[in-house]
């Protein structure tokens, strides 16, 4: 039992990196988050590791500040359902990978910056191209 209070929940992990992704997605620091929240940046830390279970309020607290809904938290949370989801949370945290990292996050700084719709539209066609490409070879 004491080895369960030790290890973090799955949920609580998934809400953590969710805080992280929309956090980095909009360039706030943990510093700023925790500003915003009258809570230190070690807190911050703990939430987006998991260490720490979010409050209800201060989740919603959370999703205001991030501007999602708190539903955005927990979506492709571990365990939700059967079926054609068991595929998703590994490609969503593909997804979460690749927007914490330096790369994922400027491309897509960049690319929501794009407002011409045709020109987003072939940019994701040229990146398709590529990924083939490299498949290919």
């Amino acid at each position: 039992m004491v080895e369960n209070k030790k290890k973090p929940n799955p949920i609580d992990i998934h809400v953590g990196s969710r805080i992280r992704l929309r956090r980095t997605m909009l360039g706030m620091s943990q510093e700023k988050l925790g500003e915003s929240l009258g809570i230190t940046f070690q807190q911050i830390q703990k939430y987006e590791k998991g260490t720490n279970r979010v409050g209800a309020s201060r989740l919603q607290n959370i999703a205001t500040i991030l501007n999602v809904p708190v539903s955005f938290f927990f979506e492709d949370a571990p365990g939700e359902g059967a079926g054609a989801s068991g595929a998703e949370p590994s490609s969503s945290n593909y997804v979460v990978d690749f927007l914490s990292s330096s790369e994922g996050l400027q491309l897509n700084r960049a690319f929501v910056k794009i407002s011409d719709q045709k020109v987003r539209r072939k940019l994701v066609d040229l990146v398709k191209a590529l990924a083939a490409e490299a498949e290919s070879d």
